[in-house]
């Protein structure tokens, strides 16, 4: 069995216009003559990869800590894309795929493609961008796929994973009351 590890490293990952990088502060450091080592954190709940959960965009939406676990967990299609996809494209992959899809290349979920991603009722949808949906409208769509509890998983790293059926394991870390989390994304062949 082959892992891949499809996660980005949180210090140096790709962070969204007008959010704050990632750092961290050495708390407590052997090297210093401490016991331990121990490290403090500083990051958005949305830096690198990571998880969206309804609260984001929903104001009565589910935190990261109420998601279904089942929709994180499971056999995957990933396919990759050359371009932008057509409505018509990602039906014809859609119809032949599982319940979790990541996409690959560059790919923005338009409203047109979100409607298509409802009507198969995925349970998650995966994407290498850090935002599923356009950067110059981004509400619509995470609306109309938070609102029916369409796991968003964004900020992949897929460049050495081939197109294919794979187990995914990408459970949010356990932030109560919060609107996403980071992920420690990865793929199992099957």
């Amino acid at each position: 069995m082959k892992i891949y590890d499809i996660s980005q490293e949180v210090f140096t990952s790709v962070v969204f216009p007008g959010d704050e990088k990632p750092s961290f502060v050495r708390n407590s450091s052997m090297e210093k003559g401490d016991v331990c080592n121990v490290t403090i954190l500083t990051m958005c709940a949305h830096n690198g990869t990571h998880m969206d959960a309804p609260f984001h965009f929903v104001r009565e939406g589910k935190t990261i800590e109420e998601l279904d676990l089942y929709h994180c967990v499971g056999d995957c299609t990933l396919k990759a894309f050359e371009k932008q996809p057509t409505a018509e494209e990602l039906n014809e992959v859609l119809k032949h795929s599982r319940k979790k899809v990541i996409l690959k290349g560059p790919v923005t979920i338009t409203m047109e493609l979100a409607k298509c991603i409802l009507e198969y009722n995925l349970e998650l949808i995966g994407v290498e961008s850090q935002s599923v949906a356009p950067m110059e409208a981004p509400r619509e769509v995470h609306v109309e796929l938070l609102e029916k509890e369409v796991v968003l998983l964004e900020g992949l790293k897929l460049d050495e994973v081939e197109e294919g059926e794979y187990f995914l394991v990408a459970a949010p870390l356990k932030l109560g009351g919060s609107d996403g989390a980071p992920v420690r994304a990865i793929l199992l062949d099957k």
